[in-house]
């Protein structure tokens, strides 16, 4: 009596071998960088705080104060392919999580029905009676199986999908991160080279027109030849820097346009410039615990360790005893008018399979899946640290961009004082006008650094967000699919 207690104890409650799976531990570290966070000592240019924060700062994007820049990155999270991607692979994984609880909570019912053409001469089983002619045989039945998970194989192989649910979520939440982050940084770029363009277009416009001064002095016998060669030099130089900036420029359109789900000759972006891009006053900081949390592809790399948890777990359950249950009731007839009147064969089985000598196949899987956790492990400790780095690495980059800032802006405000000065000379007739364009192609240089410094310092806070990871469950509600 004992062994049928043991078994149906075993069958109701059933147990669940391998390892249960538990978080890692969130970094202990309460800062990204050895210092506090970064404050740049600024006169001139705005600065930027980085406060504490429980939550990294939603649709972080709208704090660049652009109505286009806003567009473009809704747009983007509507209508990219990546993300449309993203989706169906989730609801692959939704349904297959759905196909294998259904296989795992109930049992498998099948109804078959059949007719076949038979002849069977008795006297092969040594039955001395005459061989009656061919009949037909019809038969109606239905079956039941079903797989006692009484050690928990099936239970962790549905564990391992829920993971892969968990996986493809974050990997979405992960992609809308990416898309809003690519579509800032690319329109930053965009909007830094169309400003470089325009400053060097009138730099060419200033360089060209002295060297049409210098021409007409040499000319005069007033300078000597070298110098003009010198200029002309100097202006092709600068012309030459052209292409490549509107080659930029216009792979720079084309980025924007795939990015937000348009063919790349369908995009205008004129409307994002670097002055209508306001650089955020602050950006709140979370500790890198709440990173840990709040980070998609860090919440990915750790549903994929769940997953290797619970394959672990499947390896070691095909080392026990499976048992399935079987029962069929059915009616075969030689009438098919007679199929219903009675069920007149019926079976009820109960199968129990061992494995004993596999070639020692099923314990090197098990070792193997083992194996696959402690990669998934440091897999994940991977991501944590790299993901601690992009934050510490943005931080450093916008104190030094800031810095940075303030040097171009201090040079371009005393370019600028300095044309001005020497426009008010020329005006009185105290310098020719060669030395008005040379402090004014000096003023535009100035301006043109500047412009590199402004998007510098842009695109990196736009990073440091990114990397801050967002609020993926306010852009999943902000921004599910229509």
């Amino acid at each position: 009596m004992k062994p049928v207690v043991s078994l149906c104890t075993l069958v109701l409650c059933g147990c669940t071998v391998g390892p249960d799976f538990h978080a890692p531990a969130a970094p202990e570290s309460q800062r990204y960088v050895r210092t506090s966070p970064p404050q740049a000592n600024l006169d001139t240019v705005k600065p930027q705080s980085f406060p504490t924060s429980d939550r990294a700062l939603p649709l972080w994007w709208k704090q660049f104060g652009s109505d286009a820049l806003n567009q473009l990155v809704e747009r983007a999270l509507s209508d990219s392919p990546t993300l449309a991607q993203a989706r169906a692979k989730l609801t692959q994984a939704h349904e297959d999580y759905r196909a294998q609880a259904g296989a795992t909570y109930f049992p498998a019912v099948d109804a078959t029905l059949s007719g076949a053409r038979q002849k069977v001469d008795p006297a092969a089983f040594g039955i001395p009676v005459p061989s009656a002619g061919p009949f037909t045989l019809y038969d109606a039945s239905v079956s039941v199986s079903y797989t006692l998970d009484i050690f928990g194989g099936e239970r962790r192989a549905l564990e391992s999908l829920r993971a892969q649910v968990d996986y493809q979520s974050f990997e979405l939440d992960a992609a809308r991160l990416s898309i809003a982050g690519n579509v800032v940084l690319a329109a930053i770029r965009r909007a830094s080279l169309q400003q470089q363009i325009a400053l060097t277009e009138r730099l060419v416009d200033a360089q060209a027109r002295q060297l049409t001064i210098m021409e007409g002095r040499m000319k005069a016998g007033g300078i000597a030849q070298f110098d003009v060669r010198s200029q002309r030099a100097l202006l092709e130089q600068t012309r030459a820097s052209l292409p490549s900036l509107l080659a930029q420029r216009d792979q720079a359109d084309h980025r924007l346009a795939v990015l937000i789900g348009a063919e790349p000759s369908g995009g205008d972006f004129d409307a994002i410039t670097l002055d209508s891009l306001h650089l955020p006053d602050s950006v709140p900081l979370t500790l890198p615990s709440t990173l840990a949390r709040e980070r998609p592809d860090i919440r990915a790399s750790e549903a994929l360790l769940h997953q290797a948890s619970a394959n672990v777990g499947v390896a070691t359950a095909d080392l026990y005893p499976k048992f399935s249950l079987s029962a069929g009731v059915g009616s075969e007839r030689t009438n098919i008018h007679d199929m219903l009147n009675s069920l007149n064969v019926w079976n009820v089985g109960l199968n129990l399979t061992q494995p004993i000598f596999r070639g020692g196949e099923l314990r090197a899987k098990k070792r193997s899946a083992e194996a696959a956790y402690d990669a998934a492990l440091q897999a994940y400790r991977q991501t944590v640290l790299e993901a601690l780095q992009q934050v510490a690495d943005s931080l450093t980059a916008l104190q030094n961009d800031a810095n940075a800032l303030q040097a171009r802006e201090v040079a371009a405000n005393e370019a600028q004082a300095n044309l001005d000065t020497v426009g008010a000379r020329y005006a009185a007739g105290g310098v020719s006008r060669f030395d008005v364009l040379d402090t004014q192609r000096q003023a535009l240089q100035t301006q043109l650094d500047y412009a590199l410094a402004q998007a510098s310092r842009l695109s990196d806070t736009a990073a440091l967000f990114q990397s801050l990871g967002g609020a993926g469950e306010d852009l999943k509600a902000a921004y599910a699919p229509r």
